[in-house]
């Protein structure tokens, strides 16, 4: 039988940095990309930044969800160290096997944002063909 111990839930912390590290940078980037479309839209209002709005505001609600699962996953592991310490397995058990399930979530909400990162990518190329395509 395997023995779960405070080891066990202490292996999920690197990979939870990193996925945080990495949900940051990619919301920093799409406070970026916001920026830059709202100073556009000031100097210069374009129709084709509406069809963006939707695909931002779906990839910050996105972001905001990967991050708060993240957060929970980290947590659920800390708690688990915490009643591994105090000898309370099942507990101990019962959160790391939450803290996964928080992880899974938080992994498929950033499969989510970037399938509509790809589609706002897409709408740009799309602008850049049309805009070539009226130059032939």
């Amino acid at each position: 039988m395997d023995e779960f111990s405070i080891t066990t839930p202490s292996l999920l912390f690197p990979a939870i940095s990193l996925l945080m590290l990495a949900y940051t940078n990619r919301f920093l980037a799409l406070s970026t990309i916001i920026r830059q479309l709202y100073d556009a839209h000031n100097h210069e209002p374009h129709v084709n930044n509406l069809r963006q709005l939707g695909n931002l505001r779906r990839r910050v609600a996105l972001i905001r969800g990967m991050q708060a699962f993240g957060i929970g996953s980290l947590l659920c592991c800390l708690i688990s160290m915490v009643l591994m310490a105090i000898h309370q397995t099942l507990g101990a058990q019962l959160l790391f096997g939450g803290s996964l399930l928080l992880m899974v979530a938080s992994l498929i909400l950033c499969l989510g944002e970037i399938l509509i990162s790809d589609s706002a990518l897409n709408i740009l190329l799309s602008d850049i063909e049309s805009e070539l395509h009226k130059l032939e």
